[in-house]
Order: C-alpha cells, then sequence, then structure tokens
C-alpha cells in the first residue's frame, strides 16, 4: 500500500503562493493512498499547474504511480474551466478522471495531447510559438480530432507525404492563410520535406510527452514505424563576405545599422539582440550574455576587440536596465519588425540573391569556421549544445587535411585557356 501524503493547502491562490516551488509537487489525498490531487510551479513561473497521481501498484523496493498533467492553476489568471482551473475545477476534474478511467485518458485526442505538450513546455520556460505556429496550420486541422491510442503509421505516413507536397504557408492576411506556390523544382521539394520533418518532429514531442505521462501505453505508430524523409537537411547556406557585409552596413538606415551590426558581431539571433539590456555586457571579460535564447537556456557570447569596442559606444553613460538595441524614440525592437528595413537596405546594397537577417548569423558562423576556428568553439557561441548542427552546415567551410591533400597531390594537366576564343557578348 502506498504511504501516507502531506495534506498541502492548496484552496486559494495566497495558500499556493506560501509553497515551495520546484520540481517536487505538494499533494492533497482525494482517496487516501489511492488517489492524490497535486500542484507543482516550477521557480521563475508566473503560475502553477494541476497534477492528477494515481496507484497502480508496488514492487518489493517502490511504490508505482501514474501521474497526468490536468491544466495549469489559476495564478495569475481567471479559472476558464479547461485549460486554467481553480482548485473547484480542478478537484472536480480529477475525481471525473478517477470514476471514469476508461473514457477521458484513454480517449485523448491529437489534440488534446499537443495542447498539453504547449502547456507542459510553457510551464518550464520554454519558447512555444513556432510550437503554435507550425502546430495550428499542419497538425490541428488535419489530425487534431483523432485519437492518439487509435492512430496507425499508415494515417501518419499519408499525413505527412501530403503536408510535403502542399505549397509553404506565408503570414496570414485577414486571418486568412496564405500560400506560396507549389514545388516545382528539387530545392523547393527538398525545402517542403525538411520543413515536413520539422512538424513531424513536433508532432512526435507532442505525443511522447503523452506516452511520457501515462495517457497512452503504445508508441508505436508513430515511433519506429514512422520515419522522416532523409537527405533533406542539408542546405546550401547563404552568407556574406566581408566585402558584402561592409555593403549592407553602409546601406541601412542610421535606426537599422546598430542591429545589423550586433548580429555580424556575434551571430546572434533577432530576438537575442532585441531583448539585450545594457547590463548584460560584461567589458571586463568581453562578452555578452544572452540570458534567453531559443532552447531557454542562457549563454556567454565572446565578442573580438572590436565588438568589445562596438558595444562598449552603445552602452556609455546609460542605465543596466535599458534595451541595448532600440529605436531611435527608444521603442523595442518587436517581433519580424527587422523583415523590411532588411530587405530595403539589402536593395540598396545590391546583394543578390537577397537574404534575411538571419543570414547574418551564418555570415558570422561560415567566415569564422572558415578562418580556422575550432567547431565547438562556434557552437558554443552560437548557443547550440554540440558541433552537430555546425558539421552539417559548416563542416565543408573548414580548412582541412582532406583538401589540402587533394590540392597538393591530386594530378595537375596543365591546360591552359585558349586567349582566341573570347565569351559572346549578349545582345542588348
Amino acid at each position: 500500500m502506498a504511504g501516507t501524503v502531506r495534506h498541502a493547502k492548496l484552496e486559494s491562490r495566497t495558500a499556493r503562493s506560501r509553497l515551495k516551488r520546484g520540481r517536487q509537487p505538494h499533494w492533497r489525498a482525494l482517496v487516501p493512498g489511492r488517489v492524490h490531487l497535486g500542484y507543482q510551479c516550477w521557480k521563475g513561473d508566473p503560475a502553477g499547474r494541476w497534477l492528477l497521481r494515481r496507484y497502480i501498484g508496488r514492487t518489493a523496493n517502490f511504490t508505482k504511480y501514474t501521474t497526468l498533467t490536468m491544466a495549469r492553476a489559476d495564478d495569475a489568471e481567471r479559472a476558464n474551466g479547461t485549460t486554467i482551473l481553480s482548485f473547484e475545477q480542478a478537484e472536480a476534474r480529477a475525481r471525473t478522471l478517477v470514476d471514469t478511467p476508461a473514457g477521458p485518458i484513454h480517449r485523448l485526442t491529437v489534440g488534446d495531447a499537443f495542447n498539453r505538450y504547449v502547456e507542459f513546455k510553457r510551464s518550464r520556460g520554454q519558447p512555444v510559438a513556432d510550437l503554435l505556429s507550425r502546430g495550428r496550420a499542419h497538425i490541428l486541422p488535419q489530425l487534431g480530432d483523432l485519437v492518439v491510442v487509435e492512430l496507425t503509421a499508415e494515417v501518419l505516413r499519408r499525413w505527412l507525404a501530403t503536408m510535403a507536397v502542399a505549397p509553404a504557408q506565408t503570414r496570414p492576411k485577414n486571418g486568412r492563410p496564405q500560400f506560396q506556390p507549389e514545388p516545382e523544382n528539387d530545392e523547393d521539394i527538398r525545402r517542403r520535406r525538411a520543413s515536413a520533418n520539422r512538424v513531424l518532429t513536433m508532432l512526435k514531442a507532442a505525443l511522447n510527452h503523452a506516452f511520457d505521462e501515462g495517457h497512452v501505453t503504445n508508441r508505436d505508430a508513430w515511433g519506429r514505424k514512422l520515419k522522416p524523409f532523409h537527405d533533406v537537411e542539408v542546405a546550401r547556406v547563404r552568407y556574406l563576405s566581408v566585402a558584402e557585409a561592409q555593403r549592407l552596413i553602409n546601406a541601412c538606415d542610421t535606426e537599422f545599422r546598430p542591429l545589423v551590426r550586433a548580429a555580424l558581431m556575434t551571430g546572434c539571433r533577432y530576438g537575442e539582440l532585441a531583448r539585450l539590456q545594457v547590463a548584460d555586457l560584461n567589458a571586463d571579460a568581453g562578452t555578452v550574455t544572452i540570458r534567453k535564447s531559443k532552447s531557454g537556456k542562457a549563454r556567454h557570447v565572446v565578442l573580438t576587440d572590436e565588438g568589445r569596442a562596438f558595444f562598449g559606444a552603445l552602452c556609455a553613460g546609460r542605465d543596466g536596465h535599458e534595451l541595448l538595441l532600440r529605436h531611435a524614440n527608444g521603442d523595442p525592437w518587436k517581433k519580424s519588425e527587422q523583415g523590411r528595413p532588411m530587405q530595403e537596405a539589402v536593395t540598396r546594397a545590391k546583394i543578390t540573391p537577397a537574404l534575411s537577417f538571419h543570414a547574418l548569423r551564418h555570415t558570422w558562423a561560415s567566415l569564422s569556421i572558415m578562418a580556422g576556428m575550432p567547431m565547438m568553439v562556434a557552437a558554443r557561441n552560437l548557443g547550440h549544445r554540440d558541433t552537430r548542427m555546425i558539421e552539417r552546415h559548416y563542416g565543408h567551410l573548414a580548412p582541412s587535411f582532406v583538401a589540402e591533400a587533394i590540392r597538393a597531390n591530386a594530378p595537375q594537366f596543365g591546360f591552359r585557356a585558349d586567349p582566341r576564343v573570347t565569351p559572346l557578348r549578349r545582345r542588348r
């Protein structure tokens, strides 16, 4: 039989605010030794979440429970009865789930699993914007109403194949989705398959979370039986030469130019740069601190002497809490505001083919690797956990003994261009 659980006070927001935050939930027994309503709130999270824990057996060494995340608590927002629950609503839902064990848990839909996964990532302080955008466009409309335990590999393979040949979606206008032309050449097909793989990864993560939470007992349909498209992730990385980068900076307007220079000197993403504060510069160490990256983890970006001087000039005489990079009127750079000024600067600088702001990150990485920077060093400055992404996209740029050996030892035939042959001029 399961041991006793301390009776935590969970009824009010005030009572819950006094509880210790962290990994360990606080439990309240609904059926002593069998069923417990739990509350968990991570450090730094404004709101906690409601858990349901049920006793399922005992071995010689430990007691076995299954734990289910039900919804977020009404710590910061008013309860709505579905995704945000008060204590009374959480208790009622827990008792309903216990009374009908074959109902809500085993009839979990893909949409429910996706929403629970989004809430889980939010509770951990991880970004969910891209997950929500792709999920609402590609997962929920086609799969949202399907029951997870009834999914088959065949259904998911058809969904993946259909998504890979469909036109890519762009930002909606007036609430209606916009589409690019259908894939025509090999590069278009590769890009659509690579995008489909990313959505598949998100779907698998949501379904695996449902499996880990005990909602389903088998994941063969999306596990070993469902494979992504192969050999579609390696793309030609567009980056600027030093001369092109200088032209681009000169072509930027005065308000946008510091943002471009900061990206070229750090390799940071637009969102990371937009959140930088003056206090994030450590002039003595020559670093800037990215407090929240794409992965949710902080990192320290090492600057060159040129970068240290640039950031030092930006910070001179300013308070530590001020945004380091901002509009001329003091407003912050908001989401997607970099797109238009970047395209205008690229046009004025006559850089073809055109590139996005994210290509500045590729520029820092590519030029650094070509100059001989070790891949692990570049990976850490860019915020990658290991060198896999660096090797995939920039490995061919690194000086290697293979390239040196071929250029030194491969046969030389002494072919020379015929000086009598001149290229034809295009008629005007």
